[in-house]
């Protein structure tokens, strides 16, 4: 679980709920029609805008940003140096036996191909085809999230002309401004909630990961391909540590 994302959430949402709870009840800031303009508006201006199944793919794509871990650089830079070693000393069919012990799917593919003998050429255009591909389905999840997080300020901003209609055509009923006027601005906050503290931040996290999700993607192709060339284990290490910042570099030969 991605523990930035969740403190984030809930640290952002009970403040605002304690600055309510101080200034007066919740129960004011709670409008059924407000509630149905706002979000109804923005799913439907986002199924307009995408087919429905991409736009059901971004559960997974929240799944992805709230539970799911990658592995840190260094971790993967010690797999496969581990890998190097072993198909220095067995050569690189001794490597079958350590397909269990692969987690990453796109690494256990790279190294499958390794061992089934294709070209180095072609293992890199395959591997580069599948991190382009990943790269598209994230880019996707964080666009639909950033266009909800567009929609839902404007659906707010409709529900407060609506509000100020049914407010100047009752003007002369006093007992029917007050619920007129509280969807014209209560539309606005929630338009205003649910893009700044769910739909925007969501896209930005994606963004984050699929950069991070890619670099480790490039590691692990360019230690297969190095592995493949029979580079010395320690090579291998230098080639991979160019992914990491020379801060963060420890070798496992010192």
């Amino acid at each position: 679980m991605d523990i930035s994302t969740v403190v984030g959430i809930l640290g952002a949402f009970t403040l605002v709920f304690v600055a309510i709870l101080m200034g007066g009840g919740l129960a004011w800031f709670v409008d059924i029609p407000s509630v149905m303009i706002v979000f109804g508006g923005t799913i439907g201006a986002t199924l307009i805008n995408y087919p429905l199944k991409d736009l059901l793919g971004i559960f997974n794509v929240t799944r992805n940003v709230l539970f799911h871990s990658l592995p840190s650089r260094e971790a993967v830079i010690g797999q496969m140096v581990d890998f190097a070693q072993i198909t220095r000393r067995e050569g690189i069919l001794a490597l079958q036996g350590q397909s269990d012990k692969i987690a990453d799917p796109f690494m256990s593919k790279g190294i499958t191909l390794a061992i089934d003998g294709l070209e180095p050429d072609i293992i890199s255009s395959i591997l580069e085809t599948e991190i382009e591909f990943i790269e598209e389905r994230h880019r996707l999840g964080a666009e639909i999230f950033t266009t909800m997080g567009n929609y839902a300020p404007a659906m707010g901003m409709l529900g407060t002309l609506i509000g100020l209609v049914q407010m100047l055509m009752q003007m002369d009923d006093p007992s029917k401004i007050g619920p007129a006027m509280a969807v014209a601005l209560l539309t606005t906050f929630y338009g205003v909630i649910l893009s700044n503290l769910i739909c925007l931040p969501i896209a930005g996290k994606l963004r984050t990961r699929t950069q991070e999700e890619i670099l480790i993607k490039q590691l692990i192709s360019e230690g297969i391909r190095s592995i493949q060339a029979g580079d010395n284990p320690r090579i291998v290490e230098s080639k991979l540590h160019a992914f990491v910042p020379p801060a963060e570099r420890k070798s496992a030969f010192n």
